[in-house]
């Protein structure tokens, strides 16, 4: 058994993926205290509508995506967290409508404690899904530090005609998911020792697939709203669309895809601490019907690591787009509508 093979990377750190984010409550309160940016013309996406990435153009004809991402390890095996966390920061330009084009490696590492070659399993891991994304590694820039962490700074180009944002959804638009939910639970389960081989492969899987094939399948269509569902669980993201859009966004749950044994480990009490804060930060402003019980709540509201897109496309096309990307390999699923009733809220049904 080789080093990286013996290793528990969970167990270096006291929280993982995406639930290592600030919460939203106190992020916003943060952000509300800076001063005004000063405005440039040039500048498409900023941080006002709270989106994937930040879009800066530079023609007529061309536009620049950034994005940044990073945190600490959501598995155990070295090579699989590169790959999740490379695929996590890569999602956003695609989020954007973005094409990925460069990217610099964010390190935190034990380097005294940890044997070396757990980095370089990480470092692979990141390499070879930046290789699938046609991302090429430009540097990079590590720290000595107790937990582990890593990530990416990810640049693309867009036209900026066809940039997407999370601010433009309309009424009438239907709502579709990409990947299934539940994996802040079921990673939380993980380091608990609760999820048997197979279940740790699924959840990998998921959380390791890049989001190309539902970004390049979704472009022809009329797409007004696109962002990707991380840290702020599917409820958290739906409602800064919803805000963003100035519409309402209608969720019906028994249409969201949630992985294998999700409710049953959240009933035994593995919902980790990043869950029920975004639940905590959304419950005002959303409305969920009275046959949905806490759990079922916090199911809608768990801190997903490399989450799926969530896609408002115009009413009349989602049944052919969602049979296209379907037909592609992507676990797309239609949940929801977006509702001029009820605007910068969520109502679940």
């Amino acid at each position: 058994m080789s080093a990286t093979e013996k290793i528990k990377l969970t167990s270096y750190s006291t929280k993982g993926g995406c639930g290592c984010k600030i919460g939203p409550g106190d992020l916003s309160q943060v952000i509300r205290s800076l001063p005004p940016a000063v405005a440039n013309p040039n500048l498409l996406v900023g941080i006002d509508t709270s989106d994937d990435a930040g879009v800066y153009q530079l023609t007529d004809e061309l536009a620049l995506v950034q994005t940044v991402d990073f945190f600490t390890p959501i598995v155990d095996d070295p090579y699989s967290f590169g790959q999740v966390a490379a695929a996590n920061a890569i999602s956003d330009i695609y989020a954007m409508g973005g094409k990925p084009l460069t990217a610099l490696n964010i390190v935190a590492f034990p380097i005294k404690t940890l044997d070396k070659q757990v980095l370089a399993d990480i470092l692979r891991g990141a390499g070879d899904k930046m290789n699938e994304a046609g991302i090429t590694l430009v540097g990079g820039h590590s720290i000595d530090d107790n937990e582990p962490k890593f990530g990416l700074a990810v640049t693309g180009l867009v036209h900026p005609q066809k940039v997407r944002t999370n601010a433009g959804a309309k009424p009438g638009d239907k709502l579709i998911l990409t990947k299934p939910i539940g994996v802040g639970i079921l990673t939380t389960s993980i380091k608990k020792d609760k999820l048997t081989e197979a279940e740790i492969q699924r959840v990998t899987s998921v959380m390791a697939t890049l989001n190309k094939t539902a970004a390049e399948t979704m472009e022809p269509y009329e797409v007004h709203a696109c962002t990707d569902v991380t840290g702020f669980g599917l409820i958290g993201h739906a409602l800064e669309m919803a805000k963003g859009s100035g519409a309402g966004v209608r969720i019906t749950a028994g249409n969201v895809p949630v992985l294998p044994r999700v409710r049953e480990l959240a009933e035994e009490g593995f919902v980790p601490g990043g869950t029920k804060n975004n639940f905590a930060h959304v419950k005002d402003s959303v409305t969920f019907p009275e046959t949905l019980d806490q759990v079922g709540q916090w199911i809608l509201c768990d801190a997903v690591t490399s989450g799926g897109l969530l896609i408002a496309v115009e009413g009349q096309q989602a049944e052919e787009l969602l049979a296209n990307l379907q037909q592609a390999g992507v676990e797309a699923s239609l949940i929801g509508d977006v509702t001029s009733e009820h605007p910068g809220r969520i109502v679940v049904i």
